[in-house]
């Protein structure tokens, strides 16, 4: 008898759950022809500028590297806004990650204000920082590092405070059963057990900021992107194709970095 209900039971589920599916579907369906429609895509547009892209192609090459010095300057202030930015962003991260993971808050209900930052400084992209300290600061790389550090820094203790959160209890509780106050459990139980974690999180975020940074300078933040864009309004597709090539090898080789890292972090 119970077999037979049970039996029933999920007959009844399977039409309910396809139902449901159906409806997430259709809903899901509309929404991106809603979003087709605000984005306003033109296949036919896209075809008609085809020509032109492909006159411009044509005029790149060959590529010119009569400026190579200058826009290697560009590219070594491209890597130093985000390595600097990513530092600041790490020093802003530590004690912000501490509060928002709620093993390590001091008082729970702190963990709420410090994730609701982290979802501000994460929510707004280093870009909008960048135009902003632009305003502030003047024109220039150190307005993109001040873009890159709040915008990394949120990202860096989300990453970080779930790490924390779903860290071992074992050597966390031995050091608590030891009478050991608060600070010294985060720095001989906790650190240790998940700073390789941490580590790793960070050079993602290195590799990512750097990557960042070659559009910061379109808003005047300086960098290679302020090349780019200079370029690209003057129409020297030629140069235009030289600092493409700069940046594919400058960000090959901070992802080569970056990955082997990791590798020996982990």
């Amino acid at each position: 008898m119970h077999g037979t209900r049970e039996h029933l039971r999920l007959r009844t589920r399977k039409p309910r759950e396809r139902f449901a599916f159906a409806g997430l579907l259709v809903a899901f369906v509309a929404f991106y022809v809603v979003c087709l429609s605000v984005a306003e895509v033109s296949f036919s547009k896209l075809w008609a500028g085809l020509p032109r892209l492909g006159n411009w192609a044509a005029r790149a090459w060959p590529p010119d590297f009569s400026e190579i010095g200058i826009l290697s300057y560009r590219a070594a202030e491209t890597v130093a806004m985000g390595t600097i930015g990513t530092s600041f962003g790490v020093l802003i991260a530590v004690p912000v990650c501490l509060l928002a993971a709620r093993n390590t808050a001091p008082v729970a209900w702190l963990s709420i204000p410090a994730r609701f930052l982290l979802n501000v400084l994460r929510g707004i992209d280093s870009f909008i920082f960048a135009l902003i300290f632009v305003a502030a600061v003047g024109l220039g790389p150190f307005a993109g590092v001040l873009g890159v550090a709040l915008h990394s820094a949120g990202s860096i203790a989300k990453l970080w405070a779930e790490t924390i959160e779903t860290a071992e209890r074992g050597p966390i509780e031995a050091v608590i059963m030891s009478g050991a106050s608060r600070l010294k459990v985060v720095r001989y139980a906790l650190i240790p057990d998940v700073l390789p974690s941490l580590a790793s999180s960070s050079l993602y975020m290195w590799e990512w900021s750097i990557r960042a940074s070659t559009v910061l300078g379109v808003v005047g933040a300086g960098g290679i992107g302020q090349e780019l864009k200079n370029s690209v309004d003057l129409l020297l597709f030629d140069r235009v194709l030289t600092i493409l090539l700069i940046v594919l090898v400058m960000v090959t080789v901070i992802d080569s970095v970056s990955a082997w890292l990791r590798r020996r972090l982990i």
